[in-house]
């Protein structure tokens, strides 16, 4: 039986495992091996191997895996099968993207609405989302049970905003405020730090270029 606790490395590569094995085209083959879409993907045989050992056990040697089902395990391992719902605060440019993509839901993601303080930005809708004022998000928590928190306020505001969604009962967040957050145990907050990566990529290209 696959574990169903792996590694934050692990977590982290299965969604592209999913999507390679999503785009397969017209004419797809039935199974597919570790080590196909380890060569796909430029990575590690072993790595991708221990990878899906830990979410499936339905790989068989020289067969591999059956694709739909592999699929299937991964989408119902990452929860992809079952949406999530979650609520975004700040309904700025950034906020308003978000709150327009409409590709969550096959990553088990379902917004259901966004908050603000600017009067000029509440009571409209973005991507079929209502954007309300602050006052009513404490209600709208306890009546959906949403668990999930999206920030996306200036930095000065974040943490004012991450105390409100925990008091609403929010268990997780996700940040893309370019601060760090103060929260209690258990509460889960994942960073979306632009500077970090803009940062990687910059030292990416100094790398090659210093080698020519």
């Amino acid at each position: 039986m696959p574990s169903q606790c792996v590694s934050k490395q692990t977590l982290q590569r299965l969604p592209t495992y999913l999507d390679y094995l999503k785009r397969q085209g017209t004419d797809p083959p039935k199974n597919i091996s570790a080590t196909a879409i380890a060569d796909a993907l430029n990575m590690n045989h072993v790595v991708v191997r221990k990878d899906l050992a830990s979410i499936s056990t339905s790989g068989r040697p020289k067969v591999g895996y059956d694709r739909v089902n592999l699929i299937r395990e991964l989408e119902e391992f990452l929860g992809y099968d079952n949406a999530d719902d979650a609520i975004l605060v700040g309904a700025g440019k950034l906020g308003r993207a978000l709150l327009s993509y409409d590709g969550f839901l096959q990553y088990g993601l379902n917004i259901l609405a966004g908050f603000d303080t600017d009067p000029k930005a509440v009571n409209l809708e973005v991507g079929g989302k209502p954007i309300l004022p602050m006052e009513k998000l404490e209600d709208l928590c306890e009546r959906t049970r949403v668990r999930i928190g999206i920030i996306t306020v200036p930095g000065d505001y974040a943490q004012a905003v991450c105390n409100l969604l925990i008091k609403s009962g929010i268990l997780a967040v996700w940040n893309f405020a370019n601060v760090h957050l103060d929260v209690p145990e258990g509460i889960l907050v994942q960073n979306e730090n632009m500077a970090v990566s803009l940062a990687l990529l910059s030292n990416h290209l100094k790398e090659r270029f210093s080698t020519k």
